[in-house]
């Protein structure tokens, strides 16, 4: 790796955007690679998700550390298309309806896009027919859905039913998480996994679809 995709990483870490930036367009001067850099972004952001992981750093860390990393990806989004470089999986994500609370579901989005996916972001206040919808839209492989009351954690259950009503339960992995979720309810319901925090969320997603 060259010193300048080094440099890369290493500010991403530190949340410094505006150089992560300027070193994607030196590092593309010097002929790297979109998949180079692309690397070099995703390896600072999967270091940031381990020290999340160990509470070595908190929530102010993880996002401009991922604001950085969107910077970088702008600056590489028109030679990621020229190469063809694709994500590892579509994913969409929301919180339920019922439910407005937003911070959990954009941490793990950050994360999950870190790790690789091409994430589809529905917003709060989800219904059954809009996950349905989308995952029909983007032919999505999984759908993370959050729910931090308790009293919307339930419906949960019923978009589930929902997309095994339709016939397509089979065709998308399901993730859950929230301050009320447990394992033992992710099961309950029959969701595919339960992830405790953001940096899980993306290490699990990966098992999912490898």
């Amino acid at each position: 790796m060259s010193e300048t995709l080094e440099q890369i990483g290493e500010l991403l870490q530190k949340g410094n955007m505006p150089e992560v930036v300027r070193l994607c367009g030196v590092a593309i001067e010097e002929e790297s690679s979109a998949s180079e850099i692309l690397d070099a972004l995703l390896g600072g952001m999967s270091i940031i998700g381990g020290k999340f992981k160990r509470n070595e750093v908190f929530v102010p860390e993880v996002l401009i550390a991922a604001r950085a990393m969107n910077g970088g990806l702008e600056v590489i989004k028109p030679l990621l298309l020229e190469e063809g470089v694709e994500s590892i999986g579509k994913m969409l994500i929301g919180t339920v309806k019922g439910d407005l609370h937003d911070i959990g579901k954009n941490l793990v989005g950050m994360m999950m896009t870190g790790a690789g996916f091409e994430v589809i972001d529905l917003g709060v206040d989800v219904s059954a027919e809009k996950f349905i919808e989308a995952i029909e839209e983007h032919n999505a492989e999984i759908i993370c859905m959050s729910a931090l009351l308790t009293t919307t954690m339930v419906n949960m259950k019923g978009i589930i039913e929902a997309l095994e009503e339709k016939g397509i339960r089979n065709n998308v992995k399901v993730m859950i998480g929230g301050a009320p979720i447990t394992d033992q309810f992710a099961k309950e319901i029959g969701a595919d996994m339960y992830a405790p925090d953001a940096a899980t969320a993306a290490e699990e997603a990966k098992k999912l679809i490898a």
